[in-house]
């Protein structure tokens, strides 16, 4: 697959849009997560196609194996496989597994390619790791959002810090924040997330992240798993702060999580409708805006003639009515006019005007 060509420019169209606009709100993750199926070459062309569809950030899964599961934990129904069926979670991730450093690299390369990089640690050596190699925001995974340990070591950092929700109740999403800011995080957005790969439309509770923002009175984004555009659309409607989206090569993939992931040209379009939202979404006061200003002479109406009137006529619901274009007397100024003494001779369909010179 050739990532470098895509349905959409959408890089060009995003720094069109910065010109316009420095202020765009939402932060955009293309999460390449495992989509590279442990190989380093698809984990570069994942950061490629990130970088081309115009995400600010590419984000992986840091872990070591040995420390991400034991040997008797059972794999998730959706990352079964029928060609693998005796497969532990264990031999799953340790064939998904990158060495610590791989993501220097993979780092340095997302700087190449303007691109923020972002991983998700699932163990506190694998933070620490990141911290080493100086990223600048750090995701805690929905599954650690329990595991108080990495929770406290993550804190003791000064990093805006992305808190993903998936499978949590919120007295335990309440907690974790609590640690967090206990620790010392200062900075910190909560994701709403549901972990089934794809979710049903129906198990989405899109409300849940405004529901979370004000219930937290923090930054409040979404972490997305359904099949489509819509759900990171809706949330960018809702004012998401941050957009994580799955990304992957090829759907077809052998792997996880590719089913669940959006490929290099949807994910531009799906870029490029957000940017379009917060555009639209505006200031929120109504108000004319340049593009329609002129439309107001050609749309509304004015105040005409329905008959030829003669000098000295009165002005009468029977002789005037209401026509376009808009740029002579208003109709809401209908009963001041009526009952006037015309000053000149006026056409039929012609504007009345020049009445302020009447005394």
């Amino acid at each position: 697959m050739n990532v470098g060509k895509y349905v959409c420019n959408s890089n060009q169209y995003y720094e069109a849009l910065k010109e316009e606009d420095a202020a765009l709100k939402t932060l955009i993750i293309a999460e390449a997560g495992v989509n590279h199926n442990g190989q380093m070459d698809l984990a570069r062309k994942l950061v490629d196609a990130a970088a081309e569809a115009g995400a600010d950030y590419v984000k992986f899964q840091t872990f070591r194996g040995k420390n991400l599961a034991s040997a008797r934990a059972d794999k998730a129904d959706y990352q079964k496989d029928a060609k693998h069926p005796g497969e532990t979670m264990l031999d799953l991730v340790k064939k998904l597994e990158l060495p610590f450093v791989y993501f220097l690299d993979l780092k340095q390369y997302c700087g190449e390619k303007g691109i923020g990089f972002l991983s998700a640690p699932f163990d506190i050596e694998s933070a620490e790791y990141l911290y080493s190699i100086g990223v600048d925001r750090m995701k805690i995974p929905s599954g650690e959002i329990t595991n108080l340990p990495l929770l406290e070591v993550i804190a003791q950092h000064s990093c805006p810090i992305l808190l993903s929700t998936g499978m949590s109740e919120t007295a335990e999403i309440r907690a974790a924040i609590e640690i967090l800011s206990s620790k010392g995080s200062k900075d910190i957005t909560v994701l709403h997330c549901n972990t089934q790969y794809p979710t049903p439309m129906q198990d989405v509770n899109l409300l849940a992240m405004t529901a979370l923002r004000e219930s937290f009175g923090i930054p409040a984004g979404i972490s997305d798993h359904t099949l489509g555009m819509e759900v990171p659309i809706a949330a960018a409607a809702l004012g998401a702060a941050v957009i994580e989206k799955h990304l992957t090569l090829d759907r077809n993939m052998e792997g996880p999580d590719h089913k669940a992931s959006m490929e290099p040209d949807e994910f531009c379009i799906m870029i490029n409708c957000i940017r379009n939202v917060e555009k639209a979404l505006g200031t929120g006061r109504k108000q004319v805006t340049d593009s329609e200003r002129e439309n107001r002479r050609v749309a509304r109406k004015s105040i005409v003639a329905e008959r030829k009137i003669r000098k000295g006529e009165r002005f009468t619901a029977e002789n005037l009515t209401v026509k376009r274009p808009g740029d002579g007397i208003s109709p809401m100024l209908w009963y001041e006019i009526i009952g006037q003494i015309a000053f000149r001779d006026f056409d039929e369909d012609e504007l009345i005007t020049g009445m302020e010179k009447q005394g």
